[in-house]
């Protein structure tokens, strides 16, 4: 029987290890000077990165408490995109300050009810810390956009890729008719990359590309100014029966009329797109040879078998509406907003470009590098970046980088501490303590005297209350962040804060882990098997603290 079982103390140690481990792996991989980590996937490619989420994603744990861990940095990548790194650390931090009081036999709850407290005013904090911003004036935002990708492998390139990731979002920000604004830069804000060229060639395309040629390459047109696009997901080729059909033909005619039939139909489905007078035709499911003949007649270009995200991409870019039966066109439908179709060959393979539109609300980010786990890494970057755009966009809040925010909710919650009440306040302070290690490994990264560096900062915040001084990445000195121009979404510091403490307080609350439960078995026959191996004392241990 392979059931392990671990109860009380040691299922917390074990927890509070794990944590910890996970904390140590990335540890090194935040800030400006942070190490890449270079890690093999499962297929054989290599991943050079040091975003948290793309690190851990790629580690294999056993541990559940570990496995948790790892959840956190995904949750935090896909709420807010950045911040992925100080969220394992801070979580681990936690963790390993809440050690002592378990030693101390204080009751998990009662570590949690302290730090539970200790959220509510560090929220409380940074909202009082936060100041507002203009999100039309693009050189603030681009410093706010910056200071995330500093820490990244794109920083040597300067200010390109934030300028490319604030154009995206830019471009792909839509107003409800309440005012309410939405920005959804997954589904139209497509990142395309082809490795060949310089990074610098990438660009932001006023519109969409994807790698499609036209059916028939040396009769339909491959440049077109200013198209009349129609998007269709209906097949233009003749239905197929469900299941196999029978036809029993006794005149030759007959089969001729048969023929007849599914041409007729053919050309007739192309007669009324064609009487729309479009220039491009896409569809997303196939498209018959016949089709393309009177298509190429009329002089129409066409595009089969596109993706639904593609296809949907292209209706924002050019303002045409996806029609489901061709019967049902209208002139609406047609999309005129795009100024230019083209393909081009790059590379091996064909893009289509529909590029120049007016007020296109979809977009391609083309990246160009030299290789495609460089690609890979840009992608990842401007993904951070484009999030942390977003975030600003919706809510125009920010705070003090370089861990300065952090130092003030500690400096504050420190001080709190003394007038909470009970063995809570003990939890309290840790969470003050626990704040510090992201200060604290700003300046180990740079290789900073750590001590010194920290007990300053501490003194900088308690003596005149600033709450903006915290560390230069680059130097490690302490440095005034507004001077430095290094900032941070208050949304994603929010939701660091949250994400890391209320996953702690949910770890230290478990006191029994069983692993390798048989699927066949009932559990109750193997939890008795297993709890008359769990080890004496700790069935000691487990009394005493109910004594407690």
């Amino acid at each position: 029987d392979n059931t392990q079982r671990e109860t009380g103390r040691k299922a917390q140690h074990g927890n509070i290890e794990a944590s910890k481990v996970v904390a140590d792996i990335i540890r090194t991989t935040l800030g400006p000077r942070s190490m890449l980590k270079m890690l093999l996937d499962a297929g054989g490619g290599i991943v050079l990165t040091n975003d948290g989420n793309a690190i851990l994603r790629e580690i294999d744990v056993a541990h559940p408490a570990a496995k948790t861990m790892i959840d956190l940095s995904r949750t935090q990548d896909e709420e807010v995109g950045d911040g992925t790194t100080s969220v394992i650390i801070l979580a681990g931090e936690l963790m390993h300050v809440s050690l002592p009081f378990l030693e101390k036999n204080i009751h998990p709850t009662v570590i949690c009810r302290g730090y539970m407290k200790a959220l509510e005013d560090a929220v409380a904090v940074l909202e009082d810390i936060a100041f507002p911003v203009d999100v039309n004036n693009s050189e603030q935002m681009m410093n706010i956009v910056n200071s995330c990708i500093g820490t990244k492998f794109t920083s040597r390139y300067g200010t390109f890729i934030p300028e490319l990731a604030l154009e995206a979002v830019k471009c792909v920000a839509v107003e409800d008719a309440e005012g309410r604004k939405d920005i959804d830069v997954k589904k139209y804000a497509k990142i395309e990359k082809i490795a060949g060229g310089r990074l610098e060639d990438s660009r932001v395309l006023k519109g969409v590309m994807f790698n499609k040629d036209v059916v028939a390459p040396g009769r339909m047109k491959r440049k077109i100014a200013n198209p009349r696009i129609i998007l269709l997901d209906c097949p233009l080729e003749y239905k197929k029966g469900e299941s196999i059909t029978n036809v029993e033909i006794t005149k030759e005619d007959d089969w001729a009329a048969l023929l007849k039939v599914e041409e007729d139909w053919i050309a007739n489905v192309c007669a009324q797109i064609i009487a729309f007078k479009p220039d491009l035709v896409v569809t997303e499911k196939g498209l018959s040879d016949l089709a393309t003949h009177f298509f190429t007649k009329a002089g129409v270009s066409a595009i089969r078998r596109i993706r639904k995200t593609d296809n949907n991409r292209i209706a924002r870019a050019s303002g045409a509406t996806i029609v489901h039966r061709p019967e049902e066109l209208q002139e609406s439908d047609v999309g005129t907003k795009c100024g230019l179709f083209e393909v081009e060959k790059i590379g091996e393979e064909y893009f289509a470009f529909v590029v120049d539109c007016e007020e296109p609300k979809a977009c391609s980010i083309l990246l160009r590098g030299p290789s495609k786990d460089t690609l890979n890494e840009v992608e990842r970057n401007l993904h951070d970046a484009m999030g942390v755009a977003r975030n600003v966009m919706l809510e125009p809040k920010l705070l003090p980088g370089g861990g300065a925010a952090e130092m003030a909710v500690s400096r504050v919650l420190s001080e709190k501490a003394a007038s909470v009440e009970g063995a809570e306040q003990w939890p309290y302070k840790a969470v003050a303590t626990a704040l510090e290690v992201i200060p604290r490994t700003l300046t180990q990264n740079c290789g900073a005297n750590v001590i010194r560096t920290l007990t300053k900062l501490r003194a900088e915040h308690a003596s005149d209350g600033t709450s903006t001084m915290g560390i230069n990445g680059h130097t490690g000195k302490i440095t005034d962040m507004k001077e430095l121009g290094v900032w941070e979404p208050f949304q994603v510091k929010a939701q660091t804060m949250k994400t890391a403490i209320e996953a702690a307080a949910m770890l230290l609350r478990i006191d029994d882990i069983v692993s390798g439960v048989g699927k066949g078995k009932k559990t109750d026959s193997t939890g008795g098997a297993a709890s008359k191996n769990a080890d004496d004392d700790n069935d000691a241990d487990a009394e005493q603290q109910l004594h407690d």
